[in-house]
């Protein structure tokens, strides 16, 4: 029964948390000692919080998953893991991370309750309602760049956070059109705001989406308080790494018919993998003046 409730809680997805590191590499913290610990327990109580609103989630749509080729198969739909003893691991999960949110700050607090709110509504009402639905996906992702921030007492960039939305609006329409083309005809019965989406429709805020995360983080890296923060406007020399990153995702999606799991696509693919390491220690190098 451990392993399924483990299952369930999804700890392979719990790498979307690592957005919290953000802050506290562009705030030129990574390698101080106190700013790290403090965002690596943000990090943990952030992944307990997730995992119980994936519990949440495959409860209240246990039976639409189960006419899902693939969710089928979870420990809730497929009956391998009893219902009392999600709800209880909910419970238990939720309240712990709230308690822990709210003892380092009210602020680091007040983030956590609003996430697990947003998961809340959409879990019951927003995903049925076209557009809005994955505006709501990236809006989580905005908290956990909050959180992030807050933890550590400083500022979240305002091109940090757009970059975000953009980013995470990107993934969740590719996500949106790999349903569509997975399910087919029968997408509007596990998801029932597919029926307002169509693959040509996806395709056209994919293209705007995308679009807007290169150029928001192109003018990042040469906005001047970027590279007066810095001292360096080398940081303009990882823009690259972003191309190649949403090409090959648009590769993937459109040709290989992936995208599904944004999270599993980036643990599979080696060339995304190896792009995202590249880039990750380009910036890492660059704005800690190692280079």
């Amino acid at each position: 029964m451990l392993s399924q409730l483990l299952i369930s809680i999804r700890p392979k997805q719990w790498i979307k948390n690592l957005i919290i590191f953000a802050p506290l590499v562009f705030s030129q913290n990574l390698f101080s000692k106190e700013p790290l610990m403090m965002v690596l327990l943000a990090f943990a109580l952030f992944c307990f919080l997730s995992g119980s609103v994936y519990l949440l989630n495959d409860l209240l749509d246990i039976e639409k998953d189960r006419q899902h080729p693939i969710k089928c198969k979870r420990p809730l739909p497929s009956g391998k893991l009893n219902s009392k003893v999600a709800i209880f691991a909910l419970v238990v999960m939720s309240g712990a991370s709230l308690v822990a949110a709210f003892s380092i700050s009210l602020m680091v607090g007040m983030i956590a309750a609003i996430y697990f709110i947003n998961n809340l509504l959409y879990s019951t009402f927003s995903k049925h309602i076209v557009i809005i639905d994955v505006m709501q996906i990236a809006f989580g992702f905005v908290l956990r760049v909050l959180i992030g921030a807050a933890v550590i007492s400083v500022p979240a960039s305002p091109w940090l956070l757009m970059c975000t939305v953009v980013l995470a609006l990107f993934l969740g329409f590719a996500k949106r059109k790999h349903e569509l083309i997975l399910l087919s005809d029968n997408a509007e019965n596990h998801r029932k705001v597919l029926e307002h989406y169509s693959t040509d429709f996806l395709d056209q805020m994919i293209v705007i989406v995308s679009s807007a995360t290169v150029m928001s983080y192109a003018l990042y890296t040469i906005w001047p308080d970027t590279v007066e923060n810095f001292g360096t406007n080398k940081l303009i020399y990882t823009v690259p790494f972003v191309l190649y990153g949403l090409f090959r995702y648009l590769y993937l999606v459109n040709l290989k018919e992936e995208g599904g799991s944004p999270t599993r696509v980036l643990l599979t693919d080696k060339p995304l993998l190896l792009n995202i390491m590249l880039w990750l220690t380009t910036c890492v190098l660059i704005i800690e003046e190692i280079v």
